[in-house]
């Protein structure tokens, strides 16, 4: 009998080699059996330590810029050569000058316009400066002044004022009146202060209000026929108005000194005062007064001119 050869028993795999089988192949493996993360490529890692095209592009182009900014500023190029303005009627031209020729030599990237603009703004006449720079070298200064709003004539000289009651120009009083000038109010200040007066100062808002109300006038207010009223201001009687044409002055007194007295209590006192003149010029013939004193418009004194 021939005997057939027994097949093997198989025999059985254990745990650790199951969990051997189970892992991939080709992987490294850390301390405790664990595999180990994937490495970064060579390529990368000395990518990461070189700069960038895009890097090394944006630094020239940064020192290049920075080289031409010094060069533009520093180097003979683009300077101010010459300076020059507009605008200007009672700003003295030597202090335009004087204030912009500071730029002169100065690159066009370096000047300050608006330091410029302010020095100019700081004279008495002007109320407005915008300065720029050309790129032909030139610096130039657009002015707009301050507006005339009345006249105030002192001892000492005359005044232009604005409606801001600042006196921003000058001038002798035995002139001529400029046609331009002739039709504003005029002011005749003799009170002992004025004589000091000088450009840059300011009427007070108080006084200047009732100075121009008075100036402003119309005689028919007061009862009168006369065409022409002047305006004074002096220590004693304060406002006066004075017809020429008629022989009178009256005294209307002193403004903008109590400080209890409101603008409307200003404004009601003047038109008591006026009040008072048109009666009494409706029962006294004009003609005959010379002055008049209605500082206290309910105790209104007068004096005949004879």
């Amino acid at each position: 009998m021939k005997l057939q050869p027994q097949p093997r028993p198989k025999r059985r795999t254990t745990r650790s080699e199951q969990v051997k089988a189970a892992r991939p192949r080709g992987r490294s493996r850390g301390p405790g059996g664990q595999a180990a993360r994937p490495g970064t490529p060579l390529r990368l890692r000395v990518g990461s330590r070189l700069p960038s095209i895009r890097r090394l592009l944006a630094a020239t182009g940064a020192v290049a810029l920075a080289s031409v900014t010094v060069a533009l500023l520093y180097g003979p190029w683009l300077r101010i050569t010459s300076v020059t303005w507009s605008g200007e009627s009672y700003t003295a031209a030597a202090d335009l000058g004087r204030l912009l020729e500071v730029g002169r030599g100065v690159s066009a990237l370096a000047v300050d316009t608006d330091a410029i603009s302010a020095s100019i703004e700081a004279l008495p006449a002007v109320a407005r400066a915008e300065v720029s720079v050309g790129l032909d070298g030139t610096l130039a200064a657009a002015v707009v002044e301050r507006r005339p709003a009345f006249v105030w004539e002192t001892s000492s000289g005359r005044f232009i004022g604005d409606r801001d009651g600042v006196l921003f120009a000058a001038g002798p009083r035995d002139e001529p009146m400029p046609p331009t000038l002739a039709a504003l109010p005029l002011i005749e200040d003799r009170r002992f202060g004025s004589r000091l007066m000088v450009v840059g100062d300011t009427i007070p808002a108080d006084v200047l209000r009732v100075g121009l109300q008075l100036a402003g006038m119309d005689p028919g207010r007061l009862g009168s026929v006369a065409r022409d009223l002047a305006i004074s201001l002096d220590d004693r009687h304060g406002f006066a108005l004075i017809s020429i044409e008629e022989g009178w002055e009256i005294s209307f007194g002193v403004y903008g000194v109590d400080p209890n007295e409101t603008t409307t209590d200003a404004a009601a006192r003047l038109e008591l005062q006026v009040t008072a003149v048109r009666t009494l010029f409706a029962t006294e013939p004009e003609s005959s007064i010379a002055w008049v004193d209605v500082r206290n418009p309910g105790k209104v004194y007068f004096r005949d001119k004879g």
